[in-house]
């Protein structure tokens, strides 16, 4: 029997490399997303799933019953340290039935090999997904929040479906999804924005953005933009360099946060648009509780138009009355 295990010992090392690999560098749809692909969970559960094995090992004489326990205790461990890694189930065998070569490296080997592989996998992960232009290890999707620090939800939130929705639609799966909840809702809401776009898709910024814009130049005192904002009852300006191409933007934001006697202008990095762009692509920027204006540019840099929160809510409130006619 022990030499029928040992003649194993090759397949399952490559298996345990191949599986934590495949992980990490993800298929063409997980794009090494998942929580089990993230480096702590390859590190950390090749790694102890090993030590597991290793100390099974040395307790258990009997080969059929050190698999099993080493197995099934390596999943208990890596539960209890969030570091589930479906792989580390052939780092706890491999310990178990490695053989001579094993038996000698004792408590070195969850160390060497398996860790420094388990590194090495992550390191040419982290390098795959770079030249794919990818990022990785992948970061959960914050939480959404209210940037003007009150209770109130943020307004993207306060229509559609909401976290209690998710929950209660995962519940009805009735199995654990390989995705986080927050990474969830992130991914549905970007799905109802891509329908609302195609839905209006025949908009565009030229057809909705102010063409008689309001701008200054760098060569302005802040004085004169708020001023101007003033005058107009307006929050944002354009701003233009010497050349009449864009550099950025002023607001009353910036101009409040400047120097008492400063003399030039704050200038702010300017969101924007090219005309042809479907309008709706802009919501997500307007409706952040920051944005006041997208500025429509040509290819030169040149300012053509902007399209302010009240020019994109007067669209969709006529795209809706729209719809409720036919």
């Amino acid at each position: 029997m022990p030499s029928i295990l040992n003649a194993l010992l090759n397949p399952l090392s490559r298996a345990q490399n191949h599986g934590s690999s495949e992980t990490a560098q993800g298929g063409p749809r997980r794009r090494g997303t998942s929580p089990l692909a993230q480096p702590w969970p390859i590190v950390g559960g090749n790694t102890i799933s090993a030590l597991v094995g290793v100390a099974v090992a040395h307790i258990i004489s009997d080969p059929l019953l050190a698999v099993g326990l080493a197995v099934s205790l390596a999943i208990l461990a890596m539960s209890l340290t969030r570091s589930l890694h479906p792989p580390g189930g052939a780092a706890a065998l491999t310990a178990v039935i490695g053989g001579a070569a094993v038996a000698r490296a004792g408590f070195w080997f969850p160390l060497v090999p398996v860790a420094i592989n388990a590194l090495i996998l992550v390191g040419l992960g982290v390098v795959f997904h770079r030249l794919a232009g990818r990022r990785y290890p992948h970061r959960q999707a914050p939480a959404p929040v209210n940037v003007h620090e009150t209770r109130d939800p943020p307004p993207g939130l306060r229509v559609g479906f909401t976290s209690a929705d998710i929950d209660a639609a995962v519940e009805k799966f009735n199995e654990t999804l390989d995705i986080s909840r927050d990474d969830l809702d992130a991914l549905l809401r970007e799905v109802e924005h891509e329908a609302l776009v195609r839905q209006h898709g025949a908009l565009r910024c030229a057809d909705v953005m102010s063409r008689d814009v309001i701008t200054v130049t760098t060569r302005e005192t802040p004085e004169e933009a708020r001023r101007l904002l003033l005058q107009h009852n307006i929050r944002t300006l354009p701003v233009l360099g010497a050349d009449g191409r864009l550099v950025g933007q002023v607001g009353l934001r910036e101009l409040a946060a400047a120097p008492a006697d400063a003399k030039r202008l704050p200038v702010a990095a300017a969101i924007t648009a090219k005309a042809a762009d479907p309008v709706m692509t802009l919501l997500p920027r307007l409706t952040d509780g920051l944005s006041h204006i997208v500025i429509v540019t040509d290819e030169e840099g040149h300012v053509q138009g902007v399209v302010s929160q009240t020019d994109l809510l007067a669209t969709v409130a006529q795209s809706l009355a729209h719809e409720t006619v036919s």
